[in-house]
């Protein structure tokens, strides 16, 4: 397959990707006119498997850092392609430039929602479990959490919506934290969503170590999910 077309027609691959994208892709014309269409991650594993599942045949770079200035910058690996069409498709989709607050929801079949919300949630979801005193101090307590960050209120509030209309998934909290909006789901729900997004998707298409860390955070919390 072309990486050209890779997005014309969807499929579990193609929506896991494109999800990928909408967290941690970018596009770009430089000063000639060409059209190039990146992604992004400090994590190396996911940038291999989206080249393989794009049969991609450009090399992963590792893009330079100022370690002088930002010396807990981590090194960030880089998946770039130069193509018209690629870059057209995505336009087609709802996707721009600099699109990190003004990314929008793309319109994605019902039957692909889970595979494009995993692809976001390996590129900007989140799950975290930690324990606490209770105000009282006579006894502790715990809490589990999961979700998505995105600089774009309107994309999570429709990834809210989506959730809770085609995978029962209530309850979750959007907010402004740490110079982005955030859409969080405590654990009877986080559960929900991991079951939603994993339940008989084969490896390819999620990042291994997210999904286990999902995982054993809800283990931790006294909550067991479907395999």
């Amino acid at each position: 397959m072309a990486i050209s077309t890779f997005f014309t027609k969807w499929s579990p691959e193609m929506a896991y990707v494109l999800g990928f994208f909408a967290a941690d892709g970018s596009m770009y014309v430089n000063p000639r006119g060409s059209k190039y269409v990146s992604f992004y991650c400090t994590d190396k594993d996911i940038i291999w498997k989206i080249k393989h599942l794009m049969e991609a045949t450009q090399k992963i770079s590792r893009q330079k850092r100022d370690l002088i200035r930002y010396p807990n910058w981590l090194t960030c690996y880089v998946l770039q392609m130069g193509s018209l069409k690629l870059y057209n498709r995505l336009l087609e989709l709802g996707f721009t430039p600099n699109k990190s607050t003004s990314l929008k929801f793309p319109v994605v079949p019902n039957k692909f929602l889970k595979d494009f919300i995993r692809g976001y949630f390996d590129g900007d979801g989140f799950s975290c479990f930690s324990v606490f005193k209770r105000k009282d101090r006579s006894s502790i307590g715990k809490a589990m959490l999961s979700g998505f960050v995105c600089g774009s209120k309107s994309f999570l509030m429709h990834l809210k919506n989506s959730l809770e209309k085609s995978a029962n998934i209530q309850n979750g909290t959007l907010y402004f934290y740490d110079r982005a909006f955030r859409l969080s789901y405590s654990a009877k729900n986080s559960a929900k969503l991991f079951n939603f997004m994993y339940n008989g998707v084969a490896p390819r298409l999620y990042l291994k170590r997210k999904r286990l860390e999902f995982e054993k955070n809800l283990s931790r919390y006294g909550v067991s999910v479907g395999s």
